[in-house]
């Protein structure tokens, strides 16, 4: 009896050690929603608003309190991505634009896949072509050497 009343107060005890390491309130779907497509600029992570893991980060947490403000005031969510960018720039935005220069960021790497591709076929190709040539550039040689094995296999007979 003991036993279990020393178990359940361990684990009132543990449950009240964990209750302060709930979740936050301001990370709600639609919070989240909005703030995945905005970058923390905290400057010591790479993560969006909605992610950054971050304790009091100076910029993650201000930034998910005026997402729900402005929510709550019936702002939709690209309103809210645009007056964010207004204020801090296209740097405010976790993906660049696809238009104008940011259009390089999206296809770059495939046309860099393209050219390795590219390059490795012509690669192989050259290699090829090496292959053949010395192939062929020693037909006669080749010939002699199968006439001496005929007459050594016809002497051993």
């Amino acid at each position: 009896m003991w036993k279990s009343k020393s178990r359940l107060l361990l684990a009132l005890i543990l449950t009240a050690v964990c209750l302060p390491q709930t979740a936050t309130q301001l990370v709600t779907p639609e919070i989240r929603r909005v703030g995945d497509k905005l970058a923390c600029k905290c400057g010591s992570c790479n993560n969006t608003v909605a992610t950054c893991q971050m304790l009091e980060c100076h910029y993650s947490l201000p930034a998910r309190q005026k997402i729900a403000a402005m929510q709550k005031a019936g702002a939709g969510d690209q309103a809210i991505v645009d007056t964010f960018v207004k204020e801090s720039g296209v740097a405010a935005l976790a993906a660049p634009p696809a238009e104008g220069f940011n259009l390089l960021g999206w296809v770059m790497p495939f046309i860099a896949l393209l050219l390795g591709l590219g390059a490795v076929l012509l690669w192989f190709k050259r290699f090829a072509a090496r292959k053949a040539a010395t192939v062929d550039a020693l037909p006669e040689i080749d010939r002699r050497y199968q006439d001496r094995i005929d007459r050594e296999l016809e002497e051993l007979e």
